[in-house]
């Protein structure tokens, strides 16, 4: 996916049409699928990938795919745990963790417009220096299964919040995460780091009003540090309210995450697909007929800030 382009967020479930619209009549090129690590081994820690689970995910990921997006993100949505036992820290092995993306990457290695995201918002880590070394089992397992032409997205402690990757020691632990010499990939090539960041009061992205652009509490300094090391990040989450706050704060967010595009590889926004008009900060669209029509925020900032903008 080149430079910062707008994208929409899906839950786990099943909705081609909705991709076919945001694809085709919106522009959008990126969808982050999130999958629960249980459901995929039908709670088998260190199992096999479960046939009929696996093949129900895989539908949405082949319908992702189809519709002509350039990035289809396998996002295993657990926090850095396994019923409450955190990855490397006293729950699941290295060697668990691993084996999951060495499976999912076997199955999708030959599909370049796949992107792996590790893990969605690990938080409360004893040890992130130890959360690194998580990262890096598994990205030796997706790199050794073959899968070398896909990005990987690589998330820090505090929910991989974007204001908190460097001071938090996240950003400077995961520099040390490297692609392996096997896989004739350079050093860093393709690695990611992966920040969230809501715009309302607390940053939990709960609350229809929002109260911040990010810009310069949190983008500006990022960006800088990301210039300093040479490497990019990806805002996988993000979002607001359809509320006359979100329509200013989230509009200039996303103008300055494409206008420094060097550093910042683009966003995707939550949340569409299985939530419904009634969640609060929905981006679901409403299909009237044969036609689709969007919701505020989407029109007025995040349609705007596509591959034509």
């Amino acid at each position: 996916m080149d430079e910062a382009k707008s994208s929409l967020l899906f839950v786990a479930k099943p909705s081609p049409p909705q991709i076919d619209h945001f694809v085709r009549d919106d522009k959008f090129n990126a969808f982050r699928l999130p999958v629960g690590w249980q459901y995929l081994l039908n709670n088998d820690l260190g199992g096999p990938l479960n046939a009929t689970n696996f093949n129900t995910y895989n539908r949405l990921v082949q319908g992702c795919l189809s519709s002509g997006a350039q990035m289809c993100i396998v996002d295993i949505h657990n926090y850095a745990r396994w019923n409450g036992g955190i990855i490397g820290q006293g729950g699941p092995t290295n060697e668990q963790f691993a084996n999951v993306w060495s499976q999912l990457a076997t199955v999708y290695k030959n599909e370049s417009r796949i992107a792996f995201g590790l893990m969605n918002e690990p938080h409360d880590l004893p040890n992130i220096i130890t959360w690194a070394g998580s990262v890096q089992a598994a990205v030796t397992a997706i790199r050794s299964a073959g899968a070398t032409s896909q990005y990987i997205l690589m998330p820090g402690n505090n929910y991989t919040s974007a204001m908190a990757f460097v001071e938090s020691g996240s950003g400077p632990a995961l520099l040390n995460v490297t692609n392996p010499a096997s896989s004739g990939l350079s050093g860093y090539d393709k690695l990611i780091f992966d920040v969230h960041k809501y715009l309302d009061y607390d940053n939990s992205g709960t609350h229809t009003e929002c109260v911040t652009n990010n810009i310069n509490s949190t983008f500006v300094p990022l960006a800088g540090w990301l210039k300093a090391v040479g490497r990019m990040a990806m805002l996988t989450e993000t979002g607001g309210g359809n509320t006359a706050s979100c329509e200013v704060d989230l509009c200039q967010e996303l103008a300055f995450l494409n206008a420094n595009s060097e550093v910042y590889l683009g966003f995707t926004t939550w949340a569409a697909g299985g939530f419904d008009q009634t969640y609060n900060l929905t981006e679901t669209p409403i299909l009237n007929g044969t036609v689709w029509y969007d919701q505020p925020l989407v029109i007025d900032c995040i349609i705007p800030n596509g591959p034509n903008a």
